[in-house]
Parts: C-alpha cells; structure tokens; sequence
C-alpha cells in the first residue's frame, strides 16, 4: 500500500499540473477570441467562462481577475509559448546578441521583432483601448513599454560597445530609433492598415534600422 501511494502521487500531481496547464490554455484561447470580437471592457469573466467551459471560480483562482488573463494573454503572445521564459533569457536571442556581424544582429532583431508583433498586435490594440478607460489597464500598458524600451536598449548598447553604430548617432538616440521602428503600432500601420506582408515588412524593417544605425545604404 506505501508503495502505490509514494508511487501514486507524483502521477497525481503531475495530472493536477496538466489539467491547470489546458484550463489556463483554454482561458487564454477563450479571451483571445471574445476581446477581439467584443472589446476588452465589454468582455466578462462569465462569458470566458462558457467560452472556455472553465468555471468562474477557476478562472479566478487561476488569474485573479479580467485584467490577469489580459497580462497572461500578452506576455504569451509576446513570448510565443507559456513556459514563462523572459525573452532575454532565451538561446536564440542569447545568439543573436552575441553575434559578431553588426547587419545580421540587426536583421536578426528585426526578424524577431516582426514575429512578436505578428502574435501580439491584435492584443496590443486591445490593451490601448483597455488602457484609455481602465487605469490598471493603463499601467500594464506603461510597463510592457517600459520593458520593451529596456529591451530595445539592449540592441543599442551592443552596437554601441562593437562600436557598430553610424558616426554621430548615440547610444541614447539609436535606442529611440529602435523603439520607434519595432513599435507595434509601425506594424499595425503597415500590415494590418495598409495591407503590407509580413515578409516585404520584415524586409523594409531590416534595411531602414541598417540605414539608420549603422549608416548602411542598401
């Protein structure tokens, strides 16, 4: 009898962990699709709820509220998967700072700037129009600039420490022309209001921030 126990607990637990994993998934996926169709301040817990055939009480003991599930379906977005890995901590952006060609660390970032705001636009625009009525939604929106703003400095501090960037441009003002090319709302404008691919997009975007940080004319 010990040994089933000992032996049953672990499975026990790693069910328990999975069944979490699909309902917080599902909660997601539920959000996802209603905050797009009905704006984010029209959109209820209740509604997720039949959505995503979780119950309320669930949903809240697993994101704490409306504005929970927001930040959840963001960060995911942003990251591409839920295993809660910053984008800094990641091997493939590891790599690509550590590359030593200048223009490849810089179409590289902007591969992978495109590839977030591909997942996370539509999410982005829900989090503006929260953030306009909602001042949690405000200073949730604050910090994913804020984040976005130091990991884009990032970039511009190893083109300035390879001492990679264009005569006259600074390492301040070279994080500035970042933030602003890899803006979601530059994809938005192109992409999805005039109606640009996503690869002639990543395209241009890899050759206007060569131009405009290291001084290359393509």
């Amino acid at each position: 009898m010990s040994a089933e126990v000992k032996g049953g607990e672990p499975r026990r637990g790693r069910t328990d962990q999975a069944r979490t994993r699909l309902a917080r998934r599902a909660v997601v996926e539920a959000a996802r699709l209603l905050f797009v169709e009905r704006g984010y301040a029209t959109t209820t817990i209740e509604a997720i709820s039949e959505c995503s055939d979780v119950p309320p009480a669930t949903i809240y003991r697993l994101f704490s509220s409306k504005l929970g599930i927001l930040t959840t379906l963001l960060d995911t977005s942003i990251a591409g998967d839920d295993q809660g890995l910053t984008l800094q901590d990641r091997p493939e952006i590891a790599a690509l700072f550590a590359e030593p060609d200048p223009a490849r660390l810089v179409a590289g970032f902007a591969g992978v700037c495109v590839s977030i705001n591909t997942r996370s636009s539509d999410i982005h625009a829900i989090l503006l129009s929260a953030a306009a009525a909602d001042p949690d939604a405000a200073e949730l929106l604050a910090n994913h600039t804020k984040l976005r703003d130091l990991g884009q400095g990032l970039i511009a501090g190893a083109l300035a420490r390879a001492g990679a960037l264009r005569p006259g441009l600074d390492e301040r003002d070279a994080t500035d022309i970042i933030h602003a090319l890899m803006s979601p709302e530059l994809y938005r404008l192109f992409v999805v209001d005039r109606g640009w691919t996503v690869e002639r997009y990543e395209h241009w975007l890899a050759q206007l921030l060569a131009q405009q940080l290291l001084g290359t004319q393509n």
